[in-house]
């Protein structure tokens, strides 16, 4: 669960979703007014954000791209956050394979996530929280690390028939949480910004 009573490190990279050369579909200024930004999704806590490009610079689709502190290759800055309802229909199709990617680059973290999930409640499971993952697959998972815990996400797919593809499991839970913003229970991702009272 994301919640750990600090507050999140700030994203260093994200991965490009879209790039939009007349601005977001939500700019109402006139054409000639409106600046290109890039629609991204941040490596770690998945924030979606619209970034701005450098004067002159088209980063790659599904590209992955510096944007933390110090010198940037490729952006300028970052705008703002967004909500999944902003990303253009072309960002909300690059998703899923964004994620998948991500999973697959940062695949320790996640297999970690299998070997540690961990009740909430007395009836809901960490596991149950996952797109396709029931009692009975949750149990064939907890019984599998009790022989030892899992090293790669094709080993929790060999040892655990059920679970076809572990990183299209994870990515479309984030996804899930990424549509929703008063999702109960956020596994990887951070909650939206509250408008300030």
């Amino acid at each position: 669960m994301t919640s750990s009573g600090k507050p999140p490190e700030k994203e260093e990279y994200a991965w490009v979703l879209d790039y939009l050369p007349y601005g977001s579909t939500d700019d109402r200024r006139p054409s000639y007014q409106k600046k290109p930004v890039v629609q991204a999704i941040g490596e770690n806590n998945f924030v979606l954000m619209e970034l701005v490009p450098k004067e002159g610079k088209i980063p790659e689709m599904q590209s992955r791209v510096y944007i933390g502190e110090g010198d940037r290759d490729e952006i300028d800055h970052v705008k703002h956050r967004i909500s999944y309802n902003n990303l253009s229909h072309g960002a909300q199709i690059e998703l899923p394979f964004i994620l998948e990617t991500n999973v697959i680059h940062h695949e320790e973290r996640f297999v970690q996530f299998f070997n540690d999930a961990h009740p909430i409640t007395n009836r809901l499971h960490m596991l149950e929280l996952l797109p396709g993952i029931g009692k009975k697959l949750m149990w064939a998972i907890i019984d599998e690390r009790k022989k030892g815990p899992f090293s790669s996400l094709e080993e929790i797919h060999e040892r655990v028939g059920g679970v076809h593809s572990p990183q299209k499991v994870i990515s479309n839970r984030i996804i899930e949480e990424l549509k929703d913003d008063n999702i109960k229970y956020r596994l990887f991702t951070l909650p939206p910004r509250r408008p300030k009272q």
